[in-house]
């Protein structure tokens, strides 16, 4: 849907006019289409004989090279794209421009070549490849002239191993590429154009050359467009474009030749953080600096995420173990078996037997649950409308330890309205002045209301949305910050007859010709104001100001009274109102002061800067006309919100430019008290000379609060900072400047291994977002926020903010249990079988089919019912992950695997096989140290005999693997809450995946062991039944130490058990 703007109520009102060269008769007209056909008859002849031609090029060098339109002059400019400085573009024109393709920037190509070989090698497939070749060497030619079948078996299934896995690969990249995509969709980019003489809102993609755009401070620059029209303090910044993040001015005129160095284009996905401009587009989509940028950069480099990190890691460690066994064990029998037990292994044997070191240290569901799970998670945020720019979003989430989080539309609701007016002798309240003025017998005495509706409505960087001119004003669409907004709303409803107090006799009485926006280091904005008819010298123009009593006090020389009176602004009379001011910040509410001054012989001739450098030197003696009290309501989700935050053990630090106490009073409201002097804070400084790291408050102390100014955060010393951040769980910081929250962010990330997120939706909160570790954007925030942001609440809801937390933890969580699960059985269990075969000389207990099959089927399948876990319920009790120590995996990890549920599971596994091997009349002694000597005859049997013992043997132990896991997998679904609390059939952890992972790792296992093919080439075979039904035991087993072991952790946490707990 397009939103219209009327666009007298635009820009030239809000720059100094720069449309030089047009003739009186054009400028003094209204606009309207006889003037556009004019103009545009005039340009075409201009255009055929004295603009050059900007040259069309295929090569993106070329093309940027050749750009021109910034050393033409303005005029010529709105000639050669045949617009028009008031009226824009014609529909008719835009119509026939739209065939030129939407503006769209082409993703880079993409080297689809790069990708398949990384999902073919990636991962573990390397270590499967390796096997893959060693054991079609010990095929063929190693196998000698009759080879086994068996070990071409292990190769065709290696390498469909190998298939599979890399097939899953893409279907998960591909799957988390889609749904980033669309999720990202869910943010409209849109853009303001004066088209057919309206300001319109449209879609960014619907821009076409020649568009006259609209933009200001926070907007993201849609097109490449030459600037006509600028506020004198317009910046840019093109740190996207160029890497460099300082502020780039923009001006009227050519600063350089480069079109990419020069001031006056403003150039595709840049964005205005200071000031308002108006822009000519000259090339949009793919023909923009940036999408040609992007087609010669090629591929966008490759970043991994920390998981990602975390599981390389991980990989490289096992790796590195895997290939040193599968050496050792080639070196033992080539230097030791081979020699003194002749005919024990055969090298091609040896190989295939020796592929178990590789196989079973490959936890190959590991890379898959990582991939899996982001993208789970990531659909889940998307659900919640929490927009993940990047998946590595997710996993810091869950390590934040510290929020920032800004005050307008964080905290509160961004939606403000004037709650009272008050001047030197009297205070209303907006609720009753309409009927308080208009009934009173003398309406002279309320004269200074004609003052303020001037400022208020004059100085005002809000405008009404044209489209919805019918509605109730309080429900009229309106662009412009929350501030503004209300000041509009408020003056556009004032009507006082009696004092000629009319918004449209206003409007139509006074013509603004300068103005400075505001910005967060004035805190103040300025307009210059002249009678509407006036034209050159204007002896009557006034220069209105609006912003920060605080600010502004010192200014004012002096003050008006209620019936329009002015006084000396002397020091009672700036007690009384910085009283005032006092009072309402304490009720929450936002305080502007409103003043004016009379400027005589105000030119407009002037070059912008030196208009700039004359306003500065007239802010003073400035009349104080009144103060305005904004209230903007909290929010009524955010103190539950800030409640849970704590509990996870995360502080809350509120960062706003408002006045001290307004911040402290919002502060209260969201339960964040025990305010405290940094002052008396400031003298303990026994804490110098700690590690950065260990600057934290401990787990016992109480919850302190403190507020800071933005004078106190640039006075704060290094030792000042320690004691901040050591001593105080939450903290206020009002009226800081951007520079100064970049710097709050980057002193907390120094101390105490701090992860720390900001939220925020301004132009201002741009630089601490990009600082912070994790940038918070709400979705109705500026451009520039929500560019700097990683993550964007889409509906601006703070109470996703919790939940994206959970969401972090779940993620580590889930593969920490993922990586729980799979070592036991995966790695230790099946290793001890290749270890009794290479060292104690038995029988390989498991075969290197069942290896490799157990490895990438039943484990895969049980390990993606992980992935599908809800939180646990002390998820958000715990304190914050440190990113910078705690690992995927630690010692309390290994101790678990490899001293608890390994120790318990593999000697289980071995003890089914002995007993099997007992039961066949084979002893203890008769099966270990055996080497060499099983062969035909051993202790009676014959070498068929002794083979189909080994058979069903390496079975049973496979199964009896299956049947444990199903333990293992129950046990790690809870790190602390027993399983009667927490099951997967029924409840709030209720997981309908694990009984169907449970369930077909059976089924695999009954195909293994009853498949008639399978029997043949990998020689499995069907097992007594009471070799099914003991592994449920173990599996109950498993479950009942591991819930004793959380029954002491849970009832006595300072005990040893507790301390090793994972």
């Amino acid at each position: 849907m397009e939103h219209e703007v009327d666009a007298r109520e635009q820009p030239p009102i809000r720059f100094t006019s720069i449309l030089t060269g047009m003739s009186q008769k054009s400028s003094e007209g209204p606009p309207g289409y006889g003037i556009q056909i004019g103009y545009r008859t005039l340009s075409i002849r201009v255009e055929e004989k004295q603009l050059p031609v900007s040259k069309s090029s295929t090569d993106p060098a070329n093309a940027i090279a050749s750009i021109d339109v910034h050393q033409i002059p303005t005029d010529d400019v709105y000639t050669r794209y045949s617009t028009h400085p008031t009226v824009g573009l014609e529909g008719a024109a835009v119509r026939r421009r739209e065939a030129d393709g939407k503006n769209v920037i082409s993703p880079p190509p993409t080297q689809y070549w790069k990708k398949v070989l990384n999902y073919i090698f990636g991962g573990f497939n390397f270590l499967m490849w390796i096997a893959f070749i060693v054991t079609i060497l010990s095929y063929e030619p190693l196998g000698g002239t009759d080879p086994t079948v068996l070990n071409l078996g292990v190769a065709v299934l290696l390498m469909l191993v190998i298939i599979v896995s890399a097939t899953f690969y893409a279907l998960v990249d591909w799957n988390a590429s889609r749904i980033m995509k669309s999720i990202k969709s869910l943010i409209a980019q849109e853009a303001a154009v004066v088209r057919d003489g309206k300001q319109q809102l449209i879609p960014a993609t619907t821009i076409v050359v020649g568009d006259l755009v609209v933009l200001s401070a926070g907007d993201r620059v849609p097109a490449d467009l030459r600037i006509v029209q600028a506020s004198s303090d317009l910046r840019f910044d093109r740190s996207l474009l160029t890497g460099e993040s300082d502020m780039v001015p923009g001006v009227l005129e050519a600063t350089s030749d480069n079109p990419l160095e020069t001031r006056n284009l403003a150039l595709n996905s840049t964005f205005v953080v200071q000031g308002a401009c108006t822009g000519i587009v000259f090339a949009t989509g793919d023909r923009t600096v940036m999408g040609r940028l992007v087609l010669m950069s090629g591929e966008t480099k490759f970043k991994m995420t920390t998981i990602q990190k975390e599981v390389w890691f991980f990989t490289k460690i096992i790796s590195v173990v895997a290939l040193s066994l599968f050496c050792l064990s080639m070196l033992l029998w080539g230097v030791w078996l081979r020699t003194s037990y002749p005919g024990f292994d055969t090298a091609s044997m040896a190989i295939v037997n020796s592929i178990g070191c590789l196989t079973a240290f490959v936890p190959q569901g590991l890379p898959v649950c990582v991939a899996l799970s982001l993208t789970v998670v990531a659909r889940r945020m998307a659900k919640r409308h929490v927009l993940v720019k990047n998946l590595a979003t997710i996993e810091t989430l869950g390590c934040m330890s510290v929020l920032c989080s800004d005050k307008t539309g964080t905290l509160t609701a961004g939606k403000m309205s004037v709650e009272n007016v008050a001047f030197l002798d009297d205070d209303f309240n907006v609720a009753g002045l309409d009927k308080q003025i208009n009934e009173s017998s003398n309406p002279l005495a309320y004269a200074a209301f004609n003052a303020l509706h001037q400022v208020a409505r004059l100085c005002n960087g809000a405008k009404f949305d044209a489209t919805s001119d019918g509605l109730p004003v309080e429900e009229r669409s309106v662009k412009g910050d929350p501030t503004d907004t209300a000041l509009l709303r408020f003056s556009e409803v004032l009507s006082f007859p009696g004092i000629e107090v009319d918004t449209p006799s206003l409007l139509a009485s006074w013509k603004t010709d300068f103005e400075i926006p505001f910005n967060s280091r004035n805190k103040w904005m300025l307009t210059v104001v002249s009678p509407a008819h006036d034209e050159g010298v204007h002896s009557e123009s006034w220069m209105l100001v609006k912003g920060a009593p605080d600010v502004l006090f010192t200014a004012c020389g002096s003050v008006m009274q209620s019936d329009g009176s002015i006084l000396p602004f002397n020091t009672t009379a700036r007690q009384t109102l910085t009283t005032l001011q006092s009072e309402r910040s304490s009720q929450g509410q936002r305080v502007l002061a409103l003043c004016r001054k009379r400027i005589a012989g105000f030119k407009t001739t002037m070059s912008p800067n030196d208009i700039e450098e004359l306003m500065y030197s007239e802010l003073e003696d400035l009349t104080l006309v009144g103060l305005i009290g904004i209230r903007d309501p909290p929010r009524s989700d955010v103190p539950s919100a800030i409640d849970t935050i704590r509990k996870a053990g995360v502080r809350v630090f509120m960062v706003t430019g408002d006045f001290k106490l307004t911040a402290v009073a919002i502060a209260r409201q969201h339960q964040l008290d025990t305010i405290s002097d940094v002052k008396s804070a400031a003298s303990e400084k026994q804490f110098s000379g700690v590690r950065p790291s260990l600057i934290k408050p401990s787990e016992d102390d109480p919850i302190r609060s403190l507020v800071l100014t933005g004078e106190d955060v640039a006075s704060l010393t290094p030792i000042d900072w320690n004691v901040v951040v050591k001593n105080y769980t939450e903290i206020a910081f009002a009226r800081t400047t951007p520079d100064q929250k970049m710097k709050i962010v980057e002193e907390i990330k120094a101390r105490g291994d701090n992860t720390v997120a900001v939220t925020g939706d301004g132009v201002n909160d741009a630089p601490a977002l990009k600082a912070a570790d994790i940038g918070v954007a709400m979705g109705s925030g500026s451009d520039v926020a929500k560019e700097a942001a990683a993550l964007i609440l889409l509906k601006n809801d703070f109470a996703s903010i919790p939940v994206a937390i959970e969401m972090g933890r779940l993620v580590f969580d889930n593969l920490k249990k993922v990586t729980m699960y799979l070592m036991p059985a995966g790695s230790y269990t099946e290793f001890m079988a290749v270890f009794t075969n290479v060292f104690l000389g038995m029988q390989i207990p498991l075969s290197s089919y069942l290896q490799v099959c157990f490895c990438i089927t039943n484990d895969v399948v049980m390990s993606i019912s992980l992935m599908y876990e809800k939180p646990e319920a002390d998820l958000m009790l715990r304190k914050p992950r440190n990113a910078r120590t705690d690992r995927l995996t630690d010692w309390r990890l290994f101790v678990q695997i490899y001293l608890f549920i390994g120790l318990m599971m593999w000697p289980c596994a071995m003890g089914m096989w002995f007993l099997y091997m007992h039961r066949q009349g084979l002893s203890f002694y008769d099966v270990i140290l055996v080497y060499n000597k099983w062969e035909d005859g051993w202790q009676g049997f014959s070498i068929e005999q002794l083979t189909y013992f080994v058979s069903v043997g390496e079975c049973i132990y496979y199964v009896t693997m299956v049947i444990a896991q199903y333990g293992s997998l129950l046990s790690v679904r809870n790190r602390r809450v027993s399983i009667l609390n927490s099951n997967p059939l029924w409840g709030p952890r209720r997981n309908y995946a694990v009984p169907l992972g449970m369930t077909a790792t059976v089924l695999i296992a009954i195909v293994n062991l009853y498949g008639r093919g399978l029997q043949r080439v990998f020689a499995t075979a069907p097992i007594p039944g009471m070799f099914w039904g003991l592994p449920f035991c173990f599996a109950l087993g498993i479950l009942i130490m591991d819930e004793a072991r959380k029954a002491i952790v849970r009832n006595y946490p300072k005990s040893i058990i507790a301390k090793i707990a994972w």
